[in-house]
């Protein structure tokens, strides 16, 4: 069993910067790729950004591409999501996520462990 935690939201005033932490436990004798979504109140889950297992290949939704950057840490299993340039149309619960693909998918359905989600809150 794998657990995801997130920690780093909080509320931020627009044109700052967050940055969002992913830890796994449990079973991570193998590695996963990990992404990034969010929910907002009265939207559909959103994907954010995504990363592969080797962390050398990423992609992000439209709305955050130029702002946001998704790496993973030194551990394996670990994952971070810097946003910059924070905009009101941010505000969400941001939750990670991990998969036995190679790659971030865009497909919530496709991914194996999630995280309970961390509060971001952007003021104008």
């Amino acid at each position: 069993q794998v657990r995801l935690v997130e920690s780093g939201g909080g509320l931020v005033q627009a044109g700052g910067s967050l940055r969002l932490s992913c830890a796994a436990s449990g079973r991570t004798s193998s590695t996963f790729a990990m992404g990034w979504f969010r929910l907002a109140p009265g939207k559909e889950r959103e994907f954010v950004a995504g990363i592969s297992k080797s962390g050398t290949i990423s992609n992000y939704a439209d709305s955050v591409k130029g702002r946001f950057t998704i790496s993973r840490g030194s551990a394996e299993n670990t994952a971070y999501l810097q946003m910059n340039s924070l905009k009101p149309e941010d505000t969400a619960v941001y939750h990670c996520a991990a998969r036995f693909g190679r790659y971030g998918s865009v497909q919530p359905m496709e991914y194996d462990y999630w995280g309970q989600g961390t509060q971001v809150t952007v003021s104008s």
